[in-house]
């Protein structure tokens, strides 16, 4: 499969690189960023992708979040795809900022009109890591996953319905529980229709309740004064909860910061090398 470079910036001794392709699974064409650090030059790396949150695009987390010289001094190759297909000319994917356009809320979504693009579990699970794969030094057994907000929650589900295939989760601000609150009532009932069971399957709380492989340790921060927290969008205490019941570890940290709108980055960058160094702990065991 064909990658078109888009841009290059020589950073942290290593390169920050952006990549256009053809995606099949989502019939449109999809952008991506990479970050090859040092090591990548002589070795091959594991693979931390990054999953951003409603309205981002691939250039929002490589501008933002300053976490280039952790990923260099760690030896890790950072992938930030794009949050959803863009271009596909389906009525109403620019309606609306928490629906369509920049809000594919990592679903494989089985309703028309958005069922023949809109496949962005299928394309983080497996189209993007095989192209990654074929294209750079990666070490294809060790790879891990995190993400902010909506793909906070796509990180979760994507480590919580495939058993041992991500070394290790973290989320900033993630949505827990999308089935109880408006914003995954109104993506998971547009994306897969009014039956409210085949939510359980992208909700991280219900698949808590059946998860079943290696040991899965999941690092969590929250800003204390996020406005999504307080309105009930987010619900961390539901997932909490239901690991708390399996004895899934998870470490949950509530900060002294905001985390909504443009300054979600400013708390990102803040706790970034803490989550690199998570990742990095079971990704270079």
């Amino acid at each position: 499969m064909a990658l078109k470079q888009v841009s290059s910036n020589k950073c942290f001794e290593g390169f920050q690189k952006v990549f256009e392709h053809d995606s099949a699974e989502l019939k449109c064409k999809m952008k991506f960023g990479i970050y090859l650090p040092p090591k990548a030059e002589t070795g091959k790396c594991p693979v931390l992708y990054w999953l951003s949150g409603l309205t981002c695009t691939e250039q929002n987390f490589i501008t933002k979040a300053a976490f280039q010289q952790a990923a260099a001094e760690h030896g890790l190759i950072v992938v930030a795809p794009d949050t959803s297909p863009r271009g596909c000319n389906i009525e109403g994917e620019d309606e609306s900022w928490d629906f369509g356009t920049g809000a594919g809320f990592y679903v494989d979504a089985t309703e028309d009109p958005w069922k023949t693009n809109y496949r962005m579990y299928s394309y983080i699970k497996d189209e993007l890591p095989k192209l990654i794969n074929a294209n750079f030094p990666t070490d294809p057994e060790r790879m891990s996953i995190f993400g902010h907000s909506m793909g906070g929650h796509g990180a979760l589900i994507l480590a919580l319905k495939n058993p041992g295939k991500y070394k290790s989760v973290s989320a900033f601000a993630p949505i827990c529980n999308p089935m109880q609150c408006q914003w995954g009532k109104k993506a998971l009932g547009g994306y897969l229709g009014p039956d409210a069971s085949k939510w359980e399957a992208y909700d991280a709380t219900q698949l808590v309740k059946s998860y079943s492989g290696p040991r899965l340790d999941i690092l969590i921060d929250q800003g204390k004064d996020d406005q999504f927290l307080s309105a009930g969008q987010l619900l961390p205490d539901n997932l909490i909860a239901a690991c708390t019941e399996r004895k899934i570890p998870v470490v949950f940290r509530l900060q002294q910061a905001s985390c909504f709108c443009s300054p979600c980055y400013f708390f990102i960058a803040s706790f970034i090398n803490d989550h690199i160094k998570h990742h990095a702990k079971h990704l270079n065991a």
